[in-house]
């Protein structure tokens, strides 16, 4: 028997919609009381501040959320099934209007190009994103272009548009789903769109984040933000991370990663637990309300990456690192189809550096909650433990970084 389980998370809240293959409504009702236990747990697992873990310089946002910056949707889809499905959807949406009529500015910055990134050519040329940002599994790219592309293309207002540059990007959750059984469908993409809210952002065990393994544990779906001061523009940034990704765990500046015994490139008389693999993915969204222009854009989505370097990633050969930088400011959009010349408010480049340390600061922030966030996954193609919290605290206070 199997059992079928896909939630749908909107903000805040929750709409769980069973899908029995085999076993019936008692069976369905199992798997959905077994996952809400699952989510649960994660809900009593802290975020980096619960644990007094603050990187940076600059204060985060009310809900220290990429969903911060005003108009930012995010919408996510878990994808649990009986022993071996482990996977999801997660959709940012830079603003709840017709993305492809009113465009937004946007850029990419590619780390290591070891993945799939649908649409970053055409961002890349013309500086624009014209569709939500889907993140799922490696295989599942193509389904989620083509849902994205009949989402935009049945938006009221686009009856006769021809072309359209879906956004998607990816890590490979093999290591705990089993990803050649294509399980991600047109309908779950969609859903994860039409889902997508404001207001708190589920981390760690959901949507694309479900099946995802970072520094030989459990990875996730993780956000920040950060808020700057008034002399520096008041401008808002944040970032929400899809983290499968590895190297030397850093939290802090404390060698985690080494203390709890669990790390890449680890000497063989440590044994094969320790040696986790540097390889995997990790895919950033950074958004922000500052008026930046794609140039500026893709130089922020370059401190992304570069964020990762605080937690300890080694960017390794089969790593695929990429961040999507968007600008939500009304000034930067384009209307489809407009040609006549217009007046726009643009940061210049001397004003950036504040936006590159939050980028720095919400990143490094970001992974750190896609990891204390996520809980034990196991499934019959493998498992992946939650990091222990409980250690990582002694951890941090022995190297003086909390309290």
């Amino acid at each position: 028997m199997m059992r079928d389980t896909r939630l749908a998370t909107r903000g805040p809240r929750r709409a769980a919609v069973r899908r029995p293959a085999f076993g019936g409504r008692l069976l369905a009702t199992m798997a959905v009381l077994g996952l809400a236990v699952g989510l649960m747990a994660g809900a009593g697992r802290p975020r980096a501040r619960d644990i007094g873990l603050a990187p940076g310089v600059f204060p985060p946002g009310p809900l220290n959320a990429i969903t911060d910056v005003a108009g930012v949707l995010v919408g996510q889809v878990t994808l649990v099934r009986g022993d071996s499905v482990r996977t999801g959807v997660t959709a940012v949406l830079p603003h709840g209007g017709n993305l492809f009529q009113d465009k937004v500015a946007g850029a990419v910055f590619v780390g290591n190009a070891f993945g799939k990134l649908a649409g970053s050519t055409q961002v890349g040329e013309l500086g624009t994103i014209e569709t939500p940002i889907v993140l799922t599994n490696t295989l599942a790219v193509g389904t989620a272009v083509e849902a994205v592309v009949r989402y935009t293309l049945a938006q009221p207002g686009n009856e006769r548009v021809l072309s359209v540059n879906a956004v998607v990007g990816e890590t490979n959750d093999g290591g705990l789903n089993d990803i050649r059984g294509l399980h991600v469908t047109s309908d779950d993409v969609i859903g994860a769109i039409r889902a997508a809210a404001g207001g708190p952002v589920e981390e760690g065990t959901v949507g694309a984040g479900t099946g995802t393994q970072c520094f030989g544990w459990k990875g996730g779906i993780g956000t920040s933000s950060r808020a700057l001061p008034a002399r520096y523009g008041g401008y808002t940034l944040g970032v929400l991370v899809q983290t499968n990704f590895g190297g030397v765990l850093t939290m802090g500046g404390a060698p985690v990663g080494k203390e709890l015994g669990r790390y890449a490139f680890a000497p063989p008389d440590r044994g094969p637990a320790a040696d986790a693999s540097p390889d995997g993915s990790c895919m950033i969204v950074v958004a922000t309300d500052a008026p930046l222009d794609a140039r500026d854009l893709r130089r922020l989505a370059a401190r992304a990456i570069f964020g990762l370097a605080r937690t300890g990633s080694s960017y390794s050969n089969g790593s695929g690192d990429f961040a999507i930088a968007f600008s939500t400011a009304p000034t930067m959009r384009t209307r489809f189809g407009e040609s006549a010349p217009r007046t726009r408010v643009v940061l210049p480049p001397d004003g950036v550096s504040p936006l590159f340390e939050a980028a720095l600061e919400a990143t490094e922030e970001a992974v750190d909650n896609s990891l204390l966030r996520a809980t034990t996954v196991r499934s019959r193609v493998g498992t992946a433990d939650a990091i222990p919290v409980d250690r990582v605290v002694a951890i941090l206070k022995a190297h003086h970084v909390v309290r």
